[in-house]
């Protein structure tokens, strides 16, 4: 029952009458007609509430609950955005979020209500979704059908989901309905995805990575869907097991959490086929077909759409995959615009000529990306000279075979979140200890970053961890990936000509510094201790059984990556 549609519309259409299964969460469960027939009452609704004029953007702050897919699909019906908004934020950033993308009504719960407590947000009107006042406001429309409005075109919006940058606030990438019924489609035929599939949605629907890779191709391959409100790695294989699931996507750590449960006999008597994501590791993507008989894809694409990466056979371990068909990727020098030259590689796999092998990778051809709301010097600097700038370095094999490097600048990625360092400078800068403050990213011993800061104290002040600790648990919008798992606590900070903080060498000696480091041994607790010789040689144990060694910076400058 694989649906062929140009916009998200109709392939939502196309499950009017098809009364399998098509959505479970917790101890509900509608059919595929049942939810068709809930967006077809959300796109009535939303039909009459949107103010005339208005742009039609829909915020929905929300955990992964059915009213999440039931916006999304009745956005589609309706020819509206969907605007993911990120329960992590707080405070004034959180209704920048809300505002900037000119959403004039706010889907949300009861759960979620304190976050919008005193914040400025003119004009929208908020709905809770679980209360009887929207039962009530939903109720004249239940007999509405899924019919497409003459808005719904390949063109229209479909999605406003963040993405962070180096500076600044979060940028809102624009996905349309052609675009994310073409991915799902893509998805679909790539790995074989079909009606009698299940797919778990355990990653945050106000993500990128939930919605194109495992509701998008669930809605155009006819699969089911069952929700997690929150990822759980200690529920993941009761999940799997009790909605039958076949597929799933994951981001970051989450399969290291996963791996960190019991180990159980029987974990191979699931029905899993195959997890797709970014950031596990071939360490733990091995790691995790040994336990569950569950094979991983690592893919990469950028989140704008700009360039995607397809891993096919033979594939070297370490390696993403090439290129997509249609996409002219490079990696580019960028002071020089010349393609770098391949890599070489040692016989255990260490990259030999990455001064000259490393370079950010680029789309030359016709690229997907398009745009950020409202955001025309965003736009201007990912495409430049004809050309999409992914911001991601690579290298290149022999081959064609393309390896994930790092960053090109100051963003942090914990937890498959993206941070901007700024952000959190302007933060910590609050505190009245400090004189001056810096923020930049370690390598996390598995993937992505982890949050390093340097703080100069002032004059006659001495640093109290304590004391720090407390003040960050005061600052209402630290979201919580922002919190520093390492402080530096520096004498002086490095500067360069110009008088601007020096990050470069600050991030060349990481935690390996003359100065005294405190940190946080558990990134989720509040207390901070100093950094001991014992700590950090049990920490690079981490990075070295996680083939991440090689990322981390060496007392004369960066060690040579390696193939992870």
């Amino acid at each position: 029952m694989e649906s062929t549609g140009s916009t998200v519309a109709e392939l939502v259409q196309a499950r009017w009458g098809d009364h399998r299964p098509g959505l479970r969460f917790e101890h509900q469960e509608l059919t595929h007609h049942q939810v068709a027939a809930g967006a077809a009452a959300r796109a009535a609704l939303l039909a009459d509430l949107l103010p005339r004029g208005a742009e039609p953007h829909v915020g929905v702050l929300l955990d992964n609950t059915p009213e999440y897919p039931l916006w999304l699909s009745a956005a589609a019906l309706a020819g509206a955005a969907v605007a993911g908004i990120n329960p992590t934020r707080r405070g004034a950033e959180l209704a920048r979020d809300i505002v900037h993308t000119d959403c004039r009504i706010l889907i949300t719960e009861r759960a979620h209500l304190p976050l919008l407590d005193g914040l400025q947000l003119p004009g929208i009107r908020i709905l809770v979704t679980d209360t009887d006042a929207y039962a009530e406001l939903l109720a004249p429309y239940a007999q509405a059908r899924p019919e497409t409005s003459r808005a719904a075109t390949p063109a229209s919006r479909m999605l406003l989901y963040f993405t962070s940058g180096s500076t600044g606030a979060p940028k809102a990438a624009i996905c349309s309905q052609g675009r994310l019924a073409a991915a799902g489609q893509s998805l679909v035929s790539h790995f074989r995805l079909g009606p009698e599939g299940v797919h778990y949605i355990c990653m945050p629907m106000f993500h990128g990575n939930a919605v194109i890779a495992d509701w998008a191709p669930a809605l155009a391959g006819g699969a089911g869907v069952a929700l997690r409100r929150r990822f759980s790695a200690s529920a993941f294989l009761d999940d799997v097991r009790a909605y039958g699931a076949t597929y799933f996507t994951y981001v970051g750590r989450a399969v290291q959490y996963i791996l960190a449960t019991p180990d159980g006999p029987d974990d191979t008597e699931n029905p899993l086929r195959m997890g797709f994501g970014t950031e596990a590791g071939a360490v733990d993507a091995a790691r995790f077909e040994k336990r569950f008989g569950v094979r991983l894809v690592e893919g990469y694409g950028s989140s704008e759409g700009g360039a995607a990466i397809q891993r096919t056979p033979g594939t070297p371990e370490g390696a993403i995959g090439r290129g997509a068909p249609g996409d002219e990727l490079a990696v580019v020098d960028p002071a020089t615009r010349e393609e770098c030259p391949p890599a070489v590689f040692a016989a255990d796999g260490r990259l030999l000529n990455g001064d000259e092998a490393i370079g950010e990778l680029v789309n030359k051809g016709r690229t997907p990306f398009e745009g950020y709301w409202r955001n025309a010097e965003a736009d201007a600097a990912r495409l430049r000279d004809g050309w999409y700038w992914t911001g991601d370095l690579f290298y290149r094999d022999g081959q064609g075979f393309l390896y994930f490097a790092g960053r090109t600048d100051d963003r942090l990625r914990v937890d498959s979140e993206n941070l901007a360092a700024a952000m959190i400078e302007g933060i910590l800068a609050r505190w009245e200890g400090v004189a001056a403050v810096a923020v930049y990213a370690v390598p996390d011993p598995v993937a992505g970053d982890q949050v390093m800061a340097a703080v100069c104290p002032r004059a006659g002040v001495a640093f109290s961890p304590l004391a720090f600790a407390e003040f960050l648990l005061s600052q209402p919008d630290l979201g919580t990936k922002m919190a520093p798992r390492f402080v530096r606590v520096a004498r002086e900070m490095p500067v360069t000509a110009t008088n601007k903080v020096a990050r470069g060498a600050l991030r060349r000696e990481g935690f390996r510094c003359g100065d005294p480091v405190w940190w946080r041994p558990d990134p989720g607790a509040g207390a901070y201790r100093r950094f001991t010789p014992a700590d950090e040689s049990a920490l690079l144990g981490q990075y070295r059984a996680q083939g991440r060694e090689g990322l981390l910076p060496g007392p004369h400058g960066p060690l040579p990556p390696i193939r992870p």
